[in-house]
């Protein structure tokens, strides 16, 4: 793909067949097939075992790979390769070697050397929201006539690893249209989408933020189970009604509504998260066992949105220091932070304890 335009595209489309369980192949200083593990089934094990050459690795996050190898890693580890033997190259194996919440074989496996494409497919598996666990193979340079027979995808990997500034190329307003709210009837719903993802964000207007001196401004990640479910294990559905309500009061705001469920790593992924915190881990350490970092989000499409709307000075409606800094970082002009705190409710104790104790968010 030599268009520039067309790269954060490409990068999709592979991301899109990772999750179908299809191998893509990564190019560079070496050619690298991949195969996502937790969509791994007996056609593209097959594939991908047809097309390598040598044993196929598995590719994991650090903390992962300590739970695959049972043994730990060094600290600043980036990625763990490990092999894997011929009887567990099976749909259930991989998915276990992915999921900690999935069944887990007893077999530890035996580390090997990274392939140095492999940072690259750990970030692409992150972008198409699934678990940074991967079944790799190297091919030889004559490859891509077996891929066009195949229909199998290619991606530079300098690409994909160039690709997260990126994420927002062709934020643009797509609709707009007036829908009253309970409690601020003068509401409004503008949808944003980004030309290379397809990805969706919405801004919900009420009154005339535009037209104010400094509006109030909520960033708020979307949360299906807390904002339509009403669950009790976060504070999500009170931060978005209460920031509505706000807004109405103060006369005008605007709520960014972001397509990045759970910090980043998407609705399944959240859920996975939520059985490990049933099993005793904060939400942060439950990330990392999945492979995710703490949290994953880009708040630069917030900005951006902002920039779309004709709003340049804001008071911030949070208590997260990370989402100050990172507006500060995207050149909006924050005139005052207003504190969004709630309290628990016997449910997310620990949650919020968790916010305030790793997080670094001011709910005092």
């Amino acid at each position: 793909m030599d268009n520039a335009s067309s790269r954060p595209r490409q990068i999709h489309r592979t991301a899109s067949d990772l999750r179908r369980g299809l191998p893509v192949l990564l190019t560079g200083a070496e050619n690298l097939l991949i195969l996502a593990a937790e969509t791994a089934g007996p056609g593209g094990i097959a594939e991908l075992k047809a097309l390598g050459s040598g044993a196929p690795t598995l590719i994991v996050a650090p903390v992962r790979g300590a739970a695959v190898l049972r043994r730990p890693v060094e600290h600043d580890t980036a990625v763990v390769a490990a092999h894997v033997p011929s009887d567990l190259l099976t749909t259930d194996a991989l998915r276990g070697f992915a999921d900690p919440t999935a069944p887990q074989t007893r077999t530890p496996l035996l580390p090997t050397q990274a392939p140095a494409l492999a940072p690259a497919a750990i970030a692409l598996a992150k972008l198409g929201r699934l678990l940074p666990a991967l079944l790799s193979v190297t091919v030889g340079p004559d490859i891509q006539d077996a891929l066009a027979q195949r229909g199998l995808l290619a991606v530079p990997a300098a690409d994909i690893l160039a690709y997260p500034p990126g994420e927002t190329l062709g934020l643009r307003k797509v609709a707009s249209a007036d829908v009253p709210l309970n409690g601020a009837a003068d509401s409004r719903v503008v949808a944003f989408r980004a030309e290379a993802s397809a990805i969706e964000h919405l801004a919900i207007m009420v009154g005339r933020p535009e037209t104010a001196e400094a509006p109030l401004v909520r960033i708020h990640s979307e949360c299906f189970t807390g904002d339509l479910l009403g669950s009790m294990r976060c504070d999500c559905g009170e931060q978005l009604r209460g920031a509505i309500q706000r807004m109405a009061e103060d006369g005008a705001g605007v709520l960014l509504y972001l397509a990045q469920e759970g910090r980043g790593i998407g609705l399944i992924n959240k859920l996975r998260a939520y059985t490990l915190q049933d099993r005793g881990l904060d939400t942060l350490d439950a990330n990392r066992v999945l492979g995710w970092g703490a949290d994953e989000r880009n708040f630069l499409v917030a900005a951006l949105m902002l920039v779309e709307l004709g709003i340049k000075r804001i008071r911030l409606l949070t208590n997260n220091p990370d989402k100050v800094a990172a507006m500060q970082a995207c050149g909006v002009e924050i005139v005052g932070r207003e504190a969004h705190a709630f309290a628990p409710n016997g449910v997310n104790d620990e949650y919020l304890a968790t916010k305030a104790a790793r997080f670094g968010h001011m709910l005092d």
